[in-house]
Order: structure tokens, then sequence, then C-alpha cells
């Protein structure tokens, strides 16, 4: 069910650049659960990551949210980083073992958001400006998990900039989708200069990315409610988390 398939990606693509990210983590439960082969899945949605993140990194500057002077460190370490470990293969059961990991986290991680967000609002709160080597500490450790796992890293940067106090709410994802961006490029680029070529995409894939991308980062300047949206997508991410997990265990 190709067209299925693509329409599911178009709307995980819309979903996340919502706020900011490129959907890596969503594309990685798709693909698992309609079967693709863990060694492709990686590259494949580093590949999606590059369309989507590029849509929403122009969006979010055009609408004057981005600052560059955050974005600087995190990309200036965590760049060689994605690279390097973009050309490392593990074996297969640790591989889907750690997409397991990270997707489970990424869906406890909404849940939470969304719980937080409906106690207290989204309301930021006071800004503490981390230093420049705590932001290139940060992102060299995001772009190492970023090149491992095959996501650009934004399940794992936004979480600790929010948790940092390093910008208010639309600053921190303005911010994530150009670190996506080029940690996905890193991280390809990393598999290639290795002698892993990259899979054949179907080009409905990245037709149904573009359009789901250029919709959500669109709406993602206003910040409309996702909510509801985002636990549905928590529910996917953390049943695919399950299946990889159960593979990588071998129950």
């Amino acid at each position: 069910m190709p067209d299925l398939l693509a329409l599911v990606l178009g709307l995980v693509a819309l979903l996340y650049a919502s706020v900011g990210h490129a959907g890596a983590t969503g594309y990685i439960a798709v693909l698992s659960l309609a079967g693709v082969a863990a060694e492709v899945i990686r590259p494949t949605a580093l590949l999606l990551n590059v369309v989507v993140a590029t849509i929403a990194t122009v969006q979010f500057a055009r609408a004057g949210h981005l600052r560059t002077a955050l974005l600087g460190p995190l990309v200036a370490a965590s760049v060689p980083c994605a690279f390097a470990a973009g050309a490392i293969r593990v074996p297969t059961a640790v591989l889907e073992g750690l997409l397991g990991l990270v997707l489970l986290a990424s869906a406890m991680r909404i849940v939470v958001d969304a719980a937080m967000q409906g106690r207290s609002g989204a309301t930021d709160a006071p800004q503490v400006h981390p230093v420049p080597v705590v932001l290139a500490f940060l992102g060299g450790l995001v772009g190492v998990l970023s090149g491992l796992t095959g996501v650009g890293g934004g399940v794992f940067l936004t979480p600790a900039l929010l948790a940092m106090r390093a910008a208010p709410v639309k600053t921190i994802a303005a911010v994530t989708a150009p670190f996506i961006l080029v940690n996905s490029l890193a991280g390809l680029a990393g598999g290639v200069v290795a002698g892993h070529p990259l899979p054949a995409t179907a080009a409905s894939w990245i037709v149904a990315a573009v359009v789901g991308g250029a919709v959500g980062s669109q709406w993602g300047a206003f910040r409309l409610p996702v909510a509801a949206l985002r636990l549905l997508m928590a529910g996917v991410l953390a049943f695919a988390s399950v299946k990889l997990l159960g593979r990588a265990w071998g129950l």
C-alpha cells in the first residue's frame, strides 16, 4: 500500500514540522511498522528529515524566531560528531534496540509535555542563557546520538533546551529546525563516505514530506493546538518501540 504509506509519512511531517521538528522518529515508527529493514530506515529517515527541516527552517526564520547566537555553538560541535557517528554501523539487534529506546523516550516526552501544558498553560519560564561551552557540549552529545540512531536530534535537543530554559518555546523550535537539517546532512554524508550508499526512496514519500512539512511549519508559526494529535503520535511511537525492542531482545 505505497499510497497509504506516503500519506502517513506526510501526516508525520505535518505534525512534527508544526513544532520545528522534521519527523525522523515518526518516520522510523511508520517504516518499522511497514516492515522496512532496520538498516534502510536510518538513511531514509535522515533523507526525509533534510526535506522537512529545510522547509521548517525557512518558515520559522521568516517568522523572526531564529537566534543564531544560540544555534552557532550547537551546530559547530554537533556536525563533526554526527558525521563520525553516521559512519558507524552497529549490529542489527543493537540498532533496533537503540531505535526502540529513542521512540519510547519520544513518546514519553510528548505525553509529559501535553500534561504540563494542560496544567500550567504555554507561558515561558525565565531564561538562563547558557554559556557557549555548555551549548557546544550539548550539541556534540546530540550529534553523536543523531548519527547513531538516524534522527536529526530534535527529539533530544528540544527537551534539553527547554529544561535549561535557554530560550522561549518559539525560539527553541526555530533553532531546532536548522540544527536537525545540518545534523541530518552530516549523518547522511558520514554514511556515504563510509561506503554505505543511500537507499532508493519512493518519489511519493518525498512529495508527501514536502507537502506535510510546508503545511505543518506554516501552522507552527502560529502554534496551533495539536495536543490530541501529539498524544496519538505518542501511541504510534510507543507501539513501534515495543515492536523494535521485542525484536532486538528476541521476544
